[in-house]
């Protein structure tokens, strides 16, 4: 059907009625306002209000052949595209039962048959001013939304940095390459990149808990004790405890990774002694990401491994500490995990060791 020149400063109206002439009618005098968009038929409808540019209100006609107005209705609030759109029925039943199974659909408002232009253009009027000002809100609820994630992810990457200088006293870039690895790794098992994206956020927070244990046992040169041992065994469970819960997906994936990534595939890990799937994907992802990271990382009990010799430690894990699945993941992943070590090296070295008196300036 016909549909008038669409303006960037009008609404666009979709008319559906399968009387041509009362469709013309009500085209004609809805056009000095808006954009208008006509269909004589429910599937005509639906083509149209998936189309760009999207109607901001549909006018259905309720009897009609084909597809009924209430079953165009039925699927137009199925569809996720078009289910924001507002729906005023037009009928020239009167009986209460139609109008309660209209609004009962999702309707907003009816309009009556034989067709008043005033009042036709003054619901329309009405409901897309209605829909403008929702519109709004939700612009502004999601702008706000935006604004305190970009929030919560500057202070995961401060508690990040907080939790490495705790551990280690280095001014180097662990929680990089650990949001880094874990993100090429989830992108090689098969996540999708917004999904990846998200754990490669977050990851920097699943040693939170080590700032719960003491700096001097986490220094240690050597062994530890049995008490220490047991203090470090614990910092999962500090970790989840810090992250606490939430609703945001994010914070809800950090406590996630913080308490599962010493969870073995075997169930020799801890806190829990989970195994194979009962572990959350997450937490196996992280956990051969932090691993290959201590292994490549000056360690305060030792010197480093080669990227080599600490592919080769993950590979005999497979199957035992890690899943065999992320672990051929994690090799895939390997030639990039590369550049972001290189990319992302300790160069600051130790920050306890830099002098920043006056005297040294």
């Amino acid at each position: 059907m016909a549909q008038t020149p669409a303006s960037a400063d009008k609404a666009v109206v979709l008319v559906v009625d399968d009387a041509i002439d009362l469709l013309a009618l009500m085209a004609k005098v809805l056009a000095t306002h808006y954009t208008v968009k006509t269909a004589a038929d429910g599937a005509a409808a639906l083509l149209h209000a998936a189309s760009k540019p999207q109607p901001d209100i549909v006018l259905l006609d309720v009897e009609m052949q084909g597809m009924t107005g209430f079953e165009v209705c039925k699927a137009l609030n199925a569809n996720p595209s078009t289910a924001h759109i507002p729906v005023i029925f037009i009928t020239g039943k009167g009986e209460t039962r139609d109008e309660m199974m209209g609004f009962a659909l999702g309707a907003v408002d009816y309009v009556a048959k034989p067709i008043n232009a005033a009042v036709l253009l003054a619901r329309v009027r009405t409901h897309v001013a209605l829909a403008n000002q929702r519109e709004a809100l939700e612009d502004m609820v999601r702008a706000r939304t935006a604004k305190l994630q970009e929030a919560h992810m500057d202070m995961i990457e401060c508690l990040g940095r907080a939790m490495e200088c705790h551990e280690s006293a280095a001014a180097g870039n662990r929680f990089r390459r650990v949001s880094q690895y874990v993100r090429l790794i989830a992108l090689a098992a098969g996540a999708k990149p917004a999904a990846a994206e998200l754990l490669g956020k977050v990851a920097p927070l699943h040693d939170i808990g080590k700032l719960a244990v003491p700096a001097e046992i986490l220094r240690k040169p050597g062994e530890l004790s049995a008490p220490d041992w047991e203090r470090v065994r614990r910092h999962p469970e500090y970790g989840a405890a810090i992250i606490g819960e939430h609703d945001e997906a994010h914070l809800k994936l950090a406590r996630i990774m913080a308490f599962s990534h010493h969870e073995h595939w075997d169930g020799s890990g801890y806190p829990k002694g989970l195994k194979g799937e009962a572990i959350p994907w997450p937490g196996r992802v992280v956990a051969v990401a932090d691993a290959f990271e201590a292994m490549t990382t000056t360690q305060f009990h030792r010197e480093p491994m080669s990227v080599e010799q600490a592919v080769q430690e993950i590979r005999r894990g497979a199957g035992k500490h890690f899943d065999p699945a992320v672990v051929e993941a994690f090799a895939k992943a390997l030639p990039a995990l590369r550049k972001v070590r290189a990319a992302h090296s300790d160069a600051l070295g130790d920050i306890i060791n830099l002098d920043f008196s006056t005297a040294a300036r």
